[in-house]
This record gives C-alpha cells, sequence and structure tokens, in this order.
C-alpha cells in the first residue's frame, strides 16, 4: 500500500543512515517498497550500508542511483516517479521512526481517504534518542494548517505520507534549496489538497549546533527572501504577510547561534523540561 523514500548523499553519517533504515524495518506496519534515491556519488561506508541492506530486504528495497548530486529536490522528484505504491511516506537518513508511525498513519489514512497530505508532531534529540530536548506541535485540521502555511512550514518532511498521485499532479519536487518540501506542499494546498497533522510524535529528529548553524546567516536569508518572493507572486501570501515574514527572519538569521538555538528551543518548539 505504501512505499518509504529516501535520499542519501556523500555527507551522510553511515551509524545514523544505519539507524534510521533500521526503524523503517522494525515498524509493526512494514512498508511495501523502500525506494533509496542516491543523490550522486558517496562514500564506501555509505554504499556498505545501502548494499547490505538491500541484500537483507531485497524484495522490498529499490536502489535508484543518480550519475551526480542533483540536490535533495530533484532527487526526491527522481524518487517520487520511481514509487509504485499510491502512499509514499518520507524519511530522511538521520531521524528515528516511533515503531507505530506507518501503523498509526495508514490507519488514519484508511479512515480518512480524502487526505492527500498527512505529517505528525516531532521529537528534537541531540545524540541520545531517549533525551528529548523540546517536541514540535504543529496545526492539526487543514484550516489550521491552511492558515498556518501562510508564516511558517506547517509539516516537518521526515513525518509526511501522501498520495503519489496528488505530488505528481501538483509539479512534484523541485530544485528550491532549503524550502523543497514546504513548496511543494504549498503546491499541494494551492491545488486543492487536503491536509492533516496527526497530534503525536511519530519521529524522532536529530539536531545540535549544526542544525541551528545551518539555519543562520545571510545565505539562508537570501533563500528565506526567494522562498518569501514565491508565495507572495503565487497570490499565496499578502503584502503585509510579505513584509512581516521577511523582517521576521532576517531577525533570526542574524543573531548569534547560542540565542537562535533558544528561539527555536522555547519559541518555535516546546523545550522538554
Amino acid at each position: 500500500m505504501f512505499s518509504v523514500l529516501l535520499s542519501v548523499y556523500q555527507k551522510e553519517k553511515p551509524d545514523f543512515l544505519q539507524q534510521a533504515l533500521n526503524s523503517i524495518v522494525e515498524q509493526s506496519l512494514p512498508p511495501s517498497e523502500i525506494v533509496i534515491v542516491k543523490d550522486g556519488e558517496l562514500t564506501e561506508e555509505l554504499n556498505n550500508v545501502i548494499e547490505n541492506f538491500q541484500n537483507k530486504f531485497k524484495a522490498i528495497t529499490t536502489v535508484l542511483e543518480l550519475s551526480e548530486n542533483k540536490g535533495l529536490g530533484l532527487a526526491l522528484r527522481e524518487g517520487v516517479l520511481k514509487c509504485s505504491q499510491p502512499y509514499i511516506a518520507r524519511m530522511d537518513t538521520d531521524d528515528i521512526a516511533n515503531k507505530e508511525r506507518f501503523k498509526i498513519q495508514i490507519d488514519y489514512l484508511r479512515n480518512n481517504p480524502e487526505i492527500d497530505l498527512l505529517g505528525s508532531w516531532i521529537a528534537d534529540f541531540s545524540d541520545d534518542p531517549e533525551q528529548i530536548e523540546s517536541i514540535t506541535k504543529l496545526p492539526v485540521n487543514h484550516e489550521e494548517i491552511l492558515a498556518f502555511a501562510k508564516k511558517r512550514n506547517p509539516f516537518r518532511h521526515m513525518t509526511i505520507i501522501f498520495k503519489r498521485e496528488s505530488v505528481i499532479n501538483n509539479g512534484n519536487y523541485s530544485d528550491f534549496l532549503w524550502f523543497e518540501d514546504y513548496e511543494l506542499w504549498v503546491k499541494m494546498l494551492q491545488g486543492g489538497c487536503i491536509s492533516a497533522n496527526i497530534p503525536k510524535v511519530l519521529v524522532k529528529v536529530r539536531t545540535g549546533n549544526d542544525f541551528y548553524k545551518r539555519r543562520s546567516g545571510l545565505k539562508y536569508f537570501m533563500q528565506d527572501l526567494k522562498f518569501q518572493l514565491f508565495l507572495y507572486k503565487t497570490k499565496f501570501i499578502s503584502s503585509p504577510i510579505f513584509l512581516f515574514n521577511t523582517i521576521s527572519r532576517f531577525c533570526i538569521r542574524i543573531i548569534p547561534l547560542s540565542i537562535t538555538r533558544q528561539f527555536y528551543l522555547r519559541i518555535l518548539r516546546h523545550k522538554n523540561e
């Protein structure tokens, strides 16, 4: 009934990839298919992890090799087309899925067949998956998600399961650095797709200083600005929201890293104390 889609590139850590793959095959409801996209040339260690996994789970594993690194958006675009099942669950290569994740999501979709795009809440950790630092709670129903999406990403990519047909019909992933997922959600919402988030933590997400560092600085802000212009030009947001989003993001990107981390933990997420 559903595929799991991952994209791997050369800077991934083999141990983290192995943990992510383990969390997929240890699900109470296993997937019909696992599609792993190799986004360009990988290290020997990463290739070994993938080869060993494929040998062990040959019946359900497909590996798609791209001749060069194309970036996450284009790699996932190819992966979506490679998947054969009506639903596709996304999984990142350094995160860990709750053992009941797929069962909970598939049960929800069976009871709500109109849903095209389904996510969940997440829990963040740095080193130990049992030491949760914060929990990200997101809007649950479609109307709340649509309103929230005008200011922030209403889904966490690694929690998503979507209808393959709905993604393809709304343009699939594209090459939009750091916003590949958010752009797709907006295209789907504008295309009339119905969405929801399950108010449960179904994925544990690995963070740390690198996570916050990647979201700081002028380079990230310029992508912020590019994305806000996309939202404005496609009439997803109004002029006042465009100005608010742009100014607030500029402030977030230029503050010191230590403050950025606290901002994410205390304001954008819910610190686990």
